[in-house]
């Protein structure tokens, strides 16, 4: 025979049928909720015991117990890493002489002593006892002495203002420009707004911005003037202050100087931080697959870290964004022929593992002219009241025989026969 078993009646109406039911509203009516029954609930699932009080069952505690045994050994109670001043000494110049190249790079940071190798034992310090021993201003032996004065009266003191005052003038006087040198009595025009782009504090917070989120930075040149496109200040920057930051420089527009002159600038600026050429273009690229390899080694040299970030700063218009274009071969960052088409600063994602941050233009601090200021691209041409100010300094810079062969023009000795010949070649067609 078959024993019958009796249904348990199940609560399918979704009423509640007492105070402990999870299938309630929420606390209305002044009944309990659905967190507050699962929470009293909590409280009854109790740890079994045996009669010694050892814990049988708990369906909060993990059946798998770790091993919690320390093994016991010396190194824990003493030093494991001691090193002496000679031998600290001689690894910290090994190190300066390693790191003196920008093509060295530390590995296994997290495991060297940086603060040691880093300390600043050069700072200038005040030798009070070389100056005066110890006995000599204090104890029964004290010599007082007479107060040494840089000038003994009124005349001596104004002799030596006056020759401090010249020294400082000789001292600055290379780095004022020449028209503030020539004391004529006259005064510069004041320049116009539009010379002064990129140089806005929010432009260089966005810069800095840049930096400090950056692991590699790009410094992007433009191949026609690398060294006008350079910004030394910035450099300098990080080699005193960001030092596990690494610099490149990267010659964009290659394509619009000749072969030659593009080599010449590899090796001259090869010397001082790698450097790379490169021709931004969605289709037709040169140097992308140099560049994304040495991205890959900075990727690869820090591994202990997730991701890395790669900046890219640089003057207006000399193609930061179009790389970025060029590594992902499709339009991510909005690109024209005009400066200052980037306003603020953009993660875009190349890899995994490597992150790209377009900066906008920043225009660095120098004596530069606003005929150097229009032909680095700074200054958008349409908006120049005299474009024909500027047509001198390009006869000077390039040669003659290019330009014959560029404009048909054969004879000119100033920039108004230059203009003349121009304007009559062009009537003619």
């Amino acid at each position: 025979m078959t024993k019958k078993t009796k249904e348990k009646n199940v609560n399918i109406s979704g009423k509640p049928k007492h105070s402990l039911d999870a299938n309630r509203t929420d606390g209305k009516n002044g009944s309990r909720s659905a967190a507050t029954v699962r929470r009293l609930k909590m409280y009854n699932t109790r740890p079994k015991r045996n009669r010694s009080g050892k814990i049988l069952k708990n369906d909060f505690q993990s059946k798998e117990l770790p091993n919690t045994r320390i093994q016991p050994d010396r190194r824990w109670f003493g030093n494991t890493r001691v090193v002496n001043q000679k031998e600290l000494e001689f690894f910290r110049e090994e190190l300066q002489n390693r790191m003196s190249s920008s093509y060295n790079v530390i590995l296994k940071e997290k495991k060297l002593p940086l603060s040691l190798l880093n300390d600043r034992q050069k700072q200038a310090r005040v030798h009070l006892l070389d100056t005066e021993p110890f006995e000599d201003a204090f104890g029964p032996k004290t010599k007082r002495k007479r107060p040494k004065l840089l000038a003994a009266d009124y005349e001596s003191w104004a002799k030596k203002a006056d020759g401090s005052q010249d020294a400082f003038e000789e001292k600055h006087a290379a780095n004022a420009p020449a028209e503030e040198a020539e004391e004529d009595g006259l005064r510069d025009l004041v320049r116009h707004t539009m010379f002064e782009k990129g140089q806005s504090k929010r432009i260089w917070g966005e810069l800095y911005k840049v930096i400090d989120s950056s692991d590699v930075v790009v410094q992007v040149l433009d191949a026609r003037d690398p060294q006008g496109t350079r910004c030394y200040h910035l450099e300098r920057h990080l080699k005193e202050h960001c030092k596990h930051k690494h610099l490149i420089l990267l010659i964009n527009k290659c394509d619009l100087v000749p072969a030659w002159a593009t080599k010449g600038w590899l090796r001259v600026l090869s010397k001082e931080y790698p450097t790379l050429a490169f021709h931004a273009s969605i289709n037709k690229s040169f140097g992308k697959g140099s560049l994304l390899s040495v991205l890959r080694q900075f990727a690869r040299l820090k591994s202990d870290k997730q991701a890395i970030s790669v900046g890219f700063i640089g003057y207006p218009n000399v193609g930061k964004s179009s790389v970025i274009n060029t590594l992902r071969t499709k339009n991510v960052c909005k690109v024209a022929p005009i400066p200052g088409e980037t306003k603020v600063w953009q993660y875009i994602t190349l890899t995994k593992r490597i992150f790209l941050i377009d900066c906008p233009g920043v225009v660095y601090q120098n004596h530069d002219s606003e005929t150097d200021i229009v032909l680095k691209g700074v200054v958008r041409v349409t908006n120049l009241q005299d474009a024909a100010e500027h047509i001198g300094e390009v006869l000077k810079r390039v040669k003659k025989e290019h330009l014959e062969r560029a404009y048909k023009i054969k004879d000119w000795d100033d920039e108004m026969t230059f203009w003349f010949s121009y304007a009559n070649c062009q009537a003619s067609f």
